[in-house]
């Protein structure tokens, strides 16, 4: 389900990846059709075929992007102590999940259209979480957090609440919750 190099640099699979992504975000990866994508994007069916054998593919697309996405704003995140860096991520993650336009997590939406978790789509998200978690793990252990590993699966739970409750309740409410809710998990060990 990997596009060789090339194709993933075509102008066409851009434009089918931009416009699958609006829609799946925006209506859900179900509601959208492949028809659809294609006359928004303006292709040829063809052209979409040869990018993305099956919708699923591009789903599968999808949230490898956006997991690549999340993982160079990581990165483009300013050098701090460890702790910082993870308040930083939530941080983030709360404004997100607080703004305008904000209709829930990729992942998580994607995973509740897709419940098989053999499905490539749930892998590709389950690739997402293990980074995160991985990220969590590695920062707790760099501060020296006593357990670095229970507390990233903790910090990965209350992303997930705090991204459901970004898109259910008062946004206001929850980017005041973020970062208290982070710093007393950090200090409950």
């Amino acid at each position: 389900m990997t596009a060789a190099p090339a194709l993933r640099r075509s102008p066409a699979r851009r434009r089918i990846l931009d416009t699958a992504t609006a829609l799946f975000y925006g209506e859900g990866i179900r509601a959208v059709g492949v028809d659809r994508i294609i006359a928004e994007a303006g292709v040829a069916k063809a052209t979409f075929y040869h990018h993305f054998p099956a919708k699923d593919d591009l789903v599968v697309a999808y949230v490898q992007e956006q997991s690549r996405l999340q993982r160079e704003a990581v990165e483009r995140l300013p050098r701090a102590e460890p702790v910082e860096t993870i308040l930083a991520v939530f941080d983030a993650i709360g404004e997100i999940a607080c703004g305008p336009g904000f209709r829930g997590c990729v992942f998580l939406n994607a995973a509740a259209e897709y419940p098989d978790p053999d499905h490539p789509v749930r892998r590709a998200v389950e690739d997402y979480r293990r980074w995160f978690r991985t990220l969590l793990t590695r920062l707790l252990e760099a501060a020296g957090h006593p357990d670095p590993a229970r507390t990233a699966a903790i910090l990965l739970a209350l992303r997930d609440g705090l991204v459901v409750g970004g898109h259910l309740d008062d946004p206001h409410h929850i980017r005041t919750l973020t970062r208290d809710s982070v710093t007393r998990v950090l200090q409950s060990a």
